[in-house]
């Protein structure tokens, strides 16, 4: 189970939980097909996740987990890592 952080929306965590059982490199189509939330909203958190360090971007448009975001899950990174303002413009 995945630790609160102030800043998460309930999408981050449907996102971390896909992750953790797919371990693959996903686009956020798939993911939100898979998660059943709307595609433009998961992208957008994926962003989010991939500027605080937990999910890695690649140049195709795809994301992973980063080695930290595999470790944050685990529970060996703590939450406090991850508390700083995080803002969604775009």
């Amino acid at each position: 189970m995945v630790e609160r952080i102030s800043w998460f929306s309930p999408v981050d965590y449907e996102i971390l939980g896909f992750f953790e059982n797919h371990d693959i490199r996903s686009s956020p189509h798939i993911i939100a097909l898979n998660i059943d939330y709307d595609r433009q909203y998961v992208s957008k958190r994926c962003r989010v996740l991939f500027q605080q360090g937990i999910l890695t971007q690649h140049t195709d448009g795809v994301y992973e987990l980063s080695d930290e975001g595999r470790a944050f899950i685990k529970g060996d990174v703590p939450p406090e890592r991850f508390e700083q303002d995080v803002s969604e413009s775009d």
